[in-house]
């Protein structure tokens, strides 16, 4: 018995490595928002994990090197959206470097602790940082939920062979 077709494609530990085989690893979309020095910053992540449920806490990770970082690293609260497949748009847009991210037609409002919260989301969440984790190039932030909202309509947006798509029944 075996998991593999074979060993015969097997290949070194490399970032390539790991990217391809996460390529093949279906991952719900959730943007993180903070409050920075000059404005609300955020990025897309597929990193999103459920940590905790006592106290109730979550992960996600964030490279070092990310125009987002200087906030993140900061910050005492981020906020946390959970996308809906009607946002593939917005996806891009927060994972595109040099986008602007708040600009129209992201519809977003100051929420609590001035965390931005974007509008027409599946659920978000604000949560306050618990620490920040050295992982290589990036860095794991675990933060407490204080306060959320699971009500929004639809069905989550994936992220699947660099693409991202909807569910299909």
């Amino acid at each position: 018995m075996t998991a593999t077709s074979g060993l015969g494609t097997a290949r070194q530990a490399s970032p390539d490595l790991l990217r391809s085989v996460f390529r093949r690893h279906a991952a719900g979309v959730a943007v993180i928002t903070a409050r920075g020095e000059t404005g609300p910053v955020g990025f897309t992540a597929t990193s999103l994990t459920s940590v905790s449920a006592e106290p109730p806490m979550l992960s996600f990770g964030i490279g070092t090197g990310a125009s987002c970082w200087p906030a993140v690293a900061t910050a005492d609260h981020v906020g946390v959206h959970i996308l809906g497949e009607h946002q593939q748009d917005l996806a891009g847009t927060f994972a595109r470097s040099g986008a602007d991210r708040f600009g129209p037609p992201t519809a977003w409002r100051e929420g609590p602790e001035g965390v931005p919260v974007l509008e027409d989301v599946l659920a978000w969440m604000v949560c306050r940082v618990a620490a920040r984790v050295p992982a290589g190039d990036h860095r794991i932030v675990l933060a407490e939920v204080v306060l959320g909202d699971p009500t929004g309509p639809g069905r989550p947006l994936l992220y699947h062979q660099g693409r991202f798509n909807g569910l299909r029944d």
